[in-house]
């Protein structure tokens, strides 16, 4: 008998990916639309349920801590599995890395917090719980990300703008590969503990390394070029987003990677996108070189 998954934000990106992943196993999976369902019905015979929600970065200290207490309430009556698309956001700029499941959660900004305190939520109660914790995402169509938003917009120029030390190392997770391990820990989920904090190692790279792939997936040389952050100072008072971003900004100087020796003690050596392959599936297809075929990118979509 199929198992079935209910996707919160089956329109997002993590949603979108792991709607895919759960249909691939064998899943049945249930896309929650807010129009026509309520929550307890769509929830009702769900042995899964992926909270892929994230409102803007502007309401989450309204919205995140309601969506939190309705997930909690609807799993804690249904006996589901919450799989919730963690990030690194909690450790804030001072935590020693290598970033792990027990690295103590020491952020103070406001969206660090608000990430702190819904993870508490969901630690205090008595939802079977995962947190897959990823870094920045690279997905295979464009979805409004820190990637295909700002950093290869001009990539047809040559150029990858940057927003950080090109030099830092940064974490980065193939939206397919992070939505592949979900699939594979909901499977396994009765064997894990009632709160499973899985850090996803994915790629860590710097700006410098991206652009070297880049060079080598589009055939033609990619530099770096830094971007310029003072445009969003001036915003900050016209545009509820950019105090925000300038708020996260310091993730893209301290040099981060996260653990992944849980996640490979859970499942093996599972293995992951090469990066040039997970690279040619998320750029536009006029700037592929002949080796990013279709035939190709079929193969890495899956």
């Amino acid at each position: 008998m199929a198992q079935t998954a209910l996707v919160l934000g089956a329109s997002g990106r993590f949603g979108r990916n792991a709607a895919l992943a759960f249909r691939k196993a064998g899943w049945d999976v249930k896309e929650f639309d807010r129009s026509t369902d309520t929550f307890a019905q769509g929830a009702r015979g769900a042995d899964v349920i992926v909270n892929g929600w994230n409102p803007p970065y502007p309401d989450w200290a309204r919205d995140v801590p309601v969506l939190t207490r309705r997930v909690i309430e609807v799993a804690s009556n249904t006996d589901a599995t919450v799989i919730v698309p963690g990030n690194v956001y909690v450790f804030g700029e001072d935590t020693p890395g290598p970033w792990a499941g027990g690295t103590p959660h020491q952020a103070t900004n406001p969206l660090g917090r608000i990430r702190i305190e819904m993870e508490e939520a969901y630690r205090a109660s008595t939802v079977r719980t995962i947190i897959l914790r990823a870094g920045d995402f690279i997905d295979t169509k464009p979805s409004g990300n820190w990637f295909d938003q700002v950093m290869i917009k001009h990539l047809s120029h040559g150029q990858l703008i940057y927003p950080g030390d090109p030099e830092a190392l940064h974490a980065w997770a193939y939206l397919p590969d992070l939505a592949r391990f979900a699939v594979a820990l909901a499977e396994i989920r009765q064997d894990l503990p009632r709160f499973c904090d899985v850090p996803f190692q994915g790629y860590t790279l710097t700006g410098a390394q991206i652009a070297q792939s880049l060079s080598l997936v589009t055939g033609r040389s990619v530099s770096v070029q830094r971007m310029k952050w003072w445009p969003l100072y001036l915003a900050r008072s016209f545009w509820r987003m950019a105090p925000h971003l300038l708020e996260m900004r310091y993730l893209w100087q301290v040099p981060h990677k996260l653990d992944g020796g849980y996640i490979n003690e859970l499942l093996g050596q599972v293995s992951q996108t090469e990066l040039d392959d997970a690279l040619c599936s998320a750029i536009p297809p006029q700037f592929s070189d002949s080796s990013c075929t279709t035939e190709h990118m079929g193969e890495v979509l899956g």
